[in-house]
């Protein structure tokens, strides 16, 4: 006679149980993963942004700064020519040298 051998259905449905907790189990850390990067992402925006807000604010800065020195620049540039130049200074001193009103002696005054 031939003995049917029964399956052990109790055995085969706890090895499903424990892949579907092990699953469950994976899928629920997977999860909690996905929402700390997520939430690292958002961080990671949020700093980023600002740093770029500020990167901003003193590209502004520098952009006016560097046009009130172009502005000043360009007048001092327009005030060069009107200043004297050293040889003409030079020249000046010479003929104010050699025109000394002390020395120059009335027509009276040579007489005596």
């Amino acid at each position: 006679m031939v003995e049917e051998v029964q399956p052990d259905y109790s055995q085969i449905f706890g090895d499903i149980n424990t892949k579907i907790r092990d699953i469950e189990e994976k899928q629920k850390i997977l999860k909690n993963r996905l929402l700390l990067v997520g939430g690292n992402l958002v961080e990671t925006k949020d700093e980023t942004g600002q740093k770029i807000l500020g990167i901003k604010k003193d590209i502004e800065m520098i952009k006016r700064n560097t046009e009130k020195l172009l502005s000043f620049l360009e007048s001092a540039s327009s005030e060069f020519p009107k200043f004297a130049r050293k040889e003409d200074l030079n020249i000046l001193a010479k003929q104010a040298k050699m025109f000394q009103p002390l020395e120059f002696v009335r027509r009276s005054e040579l007489k005596n």
